[in-house]
């Protein structure tokens, strides 16, 4: 007798771990460019270059990248921007990592401060998070039937499955030309830039993925002629595109996340010869998990009626979809600038990014702390300092409404800014409007033993010899066909037979008619 199984494709996180890094810096303005006097503008990134797992740990080797834009008294300069980078190595402490491992890190930049230590050096302080996890893919073979069944009873229990179908990492480059308006002078240098990625979706299709979403590109530049003038461009470039994904189909659950890569921008000449074309080429890196949604029916229990069948089972678990949501919040508030000296004139650019801080489960569903971190350019109407940022911190509480969520339940939570909205209120105050996204999928781990292997011997005789050859069973709370018929090595279709039941429905007190004989 050999079970009939099927493989559930599955994947998890069998190992994580969580580090956080203090980096520091103090840099010297190199020698090409002017003095600084003030600043006005910084951004920085992480970039993960090397990652060595060995036995209980994690050597993660990277740089963290940052730009800050300043301004100088020197004549014929303005504003200026300085780049650079700080390296760091770090050992993560990882327990049940091995060195064959493929561990992911991924990176939270929590904190970026720049200061001035004098005229010809700055101060670089960040806070970053690292997340090493080791993700795996994995089969559950799941026993669906038998073979040589005639002389065994089987049950089988439906199960819903969320089995995962396509794992994998891709990307997708985003290529654009974008004329400045005729009202703009021709380009220089680019003196400052930001690109934000906004409303992403990506649905599965036969065999590719349907993608599209939202580039904001904001733009500091000097333009041409003698008093090198300094104008902002901001534009909003949307995009759409068809990726090749082997084994989608339509309907499938997408689990994606989008990060912005490698980024370039050019400047380039029109048809009239005149600079007056931006040339952006991006990468976005996508990270693609398709769930699959079916029923399955599992084999859970096994009898024999002419023989004896043992089973050997061993616990598991599967998963299935438990929901999926999505919801939006408003938050408002109204921030103050940290110089009152240089007062605003005019906002030129902002952004904001979520900051989760930590998740709980309730009885109401998923509850979400945090903060939405915003920070404004705009232009002062100081001589000495035309312009200035500010940052503030908005904290939100939102609940994610997911009916019979448990804590064990699992929920990787998203979160975005779609509207980010600030006006200025008067010379020293600003109103901030914004609407957070959240989203997750969550899954419920379904616990459970699955049988193995399934073991045939003859009939125990001095049992069988205890059995009556005929009686009347008194069905008793908990009883149910199988497990009356497991008891007297019957067939469940004879018992049934027998009793001329038309429902398997059976209530405690029940007679029942029990025959030896209908056992052979």
């Amino acid at each position: 007798m050999e079970l009939i199984k099927k493989n559930i494709h599955m994947d998890r996180v069998r190992t994580q771990a969580v580090s956080q890094i203090t980096l520091e810096e103090d840099m010297n303005i190199p020698d090409q460019k002017p003095d600084v006097s003030s600043l006005c503008f910084d951004r920085a990134s992480v970039m993960i270059d090397e990652v060595k797992p060995y036995t209980d740990y994690v050597q993660v080797r990277g740089r963290l990248c940052f730009a800050v834009l300043y301004h100088t008294q020197e004549e014929g300069c303005g504003l200026v921007t300085l780049e650079g980078k700080i390296p760091f190595e770090e050992k993560i402490n990882m327990q049940g990592v091995q060195g064959s491992d493929m561990v992911h890190v991924q990176n939270t930049l929590e904190d970026l401060s720049v200061g001035i230590i004098n005229s010809r050096k700055l101060s670089i302080q960040a806070v970053v998070m690292l997340t090493a996890l080791v993700q795996e893919l994995y089969d559950e073979e799941a026993p669906i039937g038998l073979y040589g069944e005639d002389n065994a009873e089987y049950r089988r229990t439906p199960v819903e499955v969320a089995q995962i179908a396509i794992c994998k990492n891709d990307i997708f480059r985003v290529k654009e030309e974008i004329p400045l308006p005729a009202s703009y002078p021709n380009m220089f240098q680019i003196l400052w830039s930001s690109l934000a990625l906004d409303d992403v979706e990506c649905k599965p299709l036969e065999e590719k993925l349907a993608l599209q979403g939202d580039l904001h590109l904001f733009l500091l530049y000097e333009g041409e002629g003698e008093e090198h003038p300094v104008r902002s461009f901001e534009t909003t470039l949307p995009f759409s595109g068809m990726m090749e994904c082997h084994g989608s189909k339509d309907g499938m659950i997408p689990d994606i996340q989008f990060m912005m890569g490698q980024q370039d921008l050019d400047i380039r000449p029109d048809l009239d010869g005149e600079e007056r074309i931006v040339g952006l080429e991006t990468v976005l890196d996508i990270d693609i998990r398709l769930y699959e949604e079916e029923q399955t029916e599992i084999l859970t229990d096994i009898y024999g009626v002419t023989k004896e069948l043992t089973t050997i089972s061993r616990p598991a678990s599967l998963r299935r979809l438990l929901s999926r949501v999505n919801g939006k919040m408003k938050v408002n508030d109204h921030v103050r600038i940290q110089n009152r000296d240089a007062g605003i004139l005019q906002l030129l650019h902002s952004q904001g990014t979520v900051q989760p801080d930590r998740q709980e489960v309730t009885e109401a569903g998923l509850e979400l702390w945090g903060s939405l971190q915003v920070k404004v350019l705009y232009i002062t109407g100081a001589d000495d300092m035309p312009y200035a940022s500010t940052t503030a911190q908005i904290p939100y509480h939102y609940t994610l409404e997911i009916p019979g969520l448990e804590k064990e339940d699992i929920c990787d939570v998203k979160c975005s800014v779609e509207q980010l909205q600030v006006t200025m209120l008067d010379g020293e105050e600003m109103d901030v409007k914004a609407v957070l996204v959240f989203g997750t999928i969550a899954f419920r781990n379904i616990p459970l033993e699955l049988i193995g292997d399934v073991i045939a011997a003859p009939l125990d005789t001095h049992k069988l010899g205890t059995l009556p050859g005929m009686t009347i069973y008194i069905v008793k709370p908990g009883d149910n066909l199988w497990n009356i018929g497991k008891r007297y090595y019957l067939p469940v279709d004879q018992l049934r037979e027998l009793n001329e039941l038309t429902s398997d429905e059976l209530t405690p007190g029940q007679k029942l008619l029990v025959v030896k004989g209908c056992m052979v």
